[in-house]
């Protein structure tokens, strides 16, 4: 029997979901910039009863892995990983700017606004297809390494049904669901808070 795939997206200020069976396809999508994790459940169970499917007909789950809101990816990312486990399914990241780039027409620059005057910049010789690695750069930076005749894609949502018909296609193991930070997080260990470890056999 053909199993269904599950697409997340949740690293833009929304919670996203996708689903393919047979060719027929079923979308939800909710602007949200917080509570996606309040949310994911429901809305994935509203997803699933639209389509007429249940749990145990998912058989691959794919999720963007960022760069975007640290907070939404670790939600998309967890969900993922913990359906997989729970229904021995594989679980594909697909990095949101090459999500992004399946929109696109031939080369393709992605340059997403990161704030901080900078930007995630990316191209692709074709969607899917990277040209370069991706940067966070400059916003000057960023549109100097634009090339003539690039399509230029600027939104930080990736279009899921596109999403769900890469992954269709897409060996597992090429695509691990490791988060694509590109930027490091805000929050920084506090050190002089640290409590020392201590090697065993001795005093402290």
């Amino acid at each position: 029997m053909t199993s269904a795939i599950l697409a997340i997206d949740t690293t833009g200020p929304r919670l996203a979901l996708g689903l393919e069976m047979s060719g027929r396809v079923h979308l939800s999508s909710e602007d949200m910039a917080t509570g996606q994790a309040e949310r994911f459940f429901p809305a994935l169970d509203a997803l699933l009863a639209e389509a007429g499917l249940a749990y145990a007909d998912l058989g691959r789950i794919v999720v963007t892995t960022g760069p975007g809101s640290f907070t939404g990816l670790r939600i998309g990312l967890s969900a993922a990983r913990g359906l997989g486990l729970s229904l021995g399914i594989p679980v594909l990241g697909i990095p949101t700017l090459l999500a992004i780039s399946l929109s696109g027409d031939g080369a393709t620059a992605v340059k997403l606004d990161a704030r901080r005057e900078e930007a995630y910049f990316q191209r692709f010789s074709a969607p899917g297809v990277p040209a370069t690695g991706p940067a966070l750069l400059p916003i000057a930076a960023a549109r100097a390494r634009i090339e003539p005749g690039d399509m230029v894609l600027t939104t930080p949502f990736a279009d899921l049904d596109l999403l769900l018909g890469f992954a269709a296609a897409a060996d597992p193991a090429e695509w691990p669901p490791h988060a694509a930070y590109i930027r490091d997080a805000d929050a920084k260990p506090q050190e002089r808070f640290r409590v020392a470890r201590v090697a065993p056999g001795t005093n402290p």
